[in-house]
């Protein structure tokens, strides 16, 4: 099967997975195969990731989307933020930051997703980082669609300055998640919900 049709194929079968469907179906995946992803795929995941809403049509995200070496920038951040914070040196440290680079190479994509808010006095942080998120939900379902696996990705070393500065934010922006993806290694694990009326007030006249 060629690039072209295989890409065809999965844009086919993304499209009859209903909204429901996947929203109820999609699961974190965390290990995933080192196989590229086309990225005409990756493209169309931004793509769904954009109609996200956002309050008066901010758009408030962009992307950095990291394949082959280009997922050095990640380990980079990581391995900035640990050795600035781990009070080992020597063999030690060098050990742990090999370690802390090779966390970037988990997955054969790798994108950052920022909040970068609008240039708009109308515009409310909160609100800029909540449409932000808004929009990787809108990739994760997407990338289910298409039959990728993939993990948002956070922690401490997210929020760390020096991870802003490794990827050139300015002062007002943050990365609201990593998106690890790929082609799925392992079977979605069974998910269980709070049944939602335990969490769903009604008022009714």
């Amino acid at each position: 099967m060629t690039k072209v049709s295989n890409v065809a194929n999965l844009r086919r079968q993304a499209i009859e997975v209903g909204v429901l469907e996947a929203i109820r179906e999609r699961r974190t995946i965390g290990r995933v195969k080192s196989d590229p992803v086309e990225r005409e795929i990756i493209e169309d995941l931004l793509l769904s990731a954009s109609w996200a809403p956002s309050h008066h049509n901010t758009q408030p995200w962009r992307f950095v989307v990291m394949t082959g070496e280009g997922r050095s920038k990640l380990g980079e951040g990581y391995a900035r933020v640990t050795a600035a914070s781990s009070g080992i040196e020597g063999n030690e440290l060098e050990d742990r930051l090999k370690k802390e680079r090779s966390k970037a190479y988990r997955a054969p994509v790798v994108i950052a997703a920022i909040c970068s808010p609008a240039d708009d006095p109308r515009a409310v942080y909160a609100e800029e980082l909540a449409a932000t998120q808004a929009a990787v939900q809108n990739l994760l379902l997407a990338a289910h669609a298409y039959g990728l696996g993939a993990i948002w990705r956070s922690g401490a070393p997210m929020f760390d300055p020096l991870m802003k500065d490794t990827f050139e934010l300015r002062a007002d922006e943050e990365i609201v998640g990593f998106i690890y993806l790929g082609y799925p290694d392992m079977k979605a694990l069974a998910a269980q919900r709070t049944p939602v009326e335990n969490k769903t007030l009604w008022l009714e006249s």
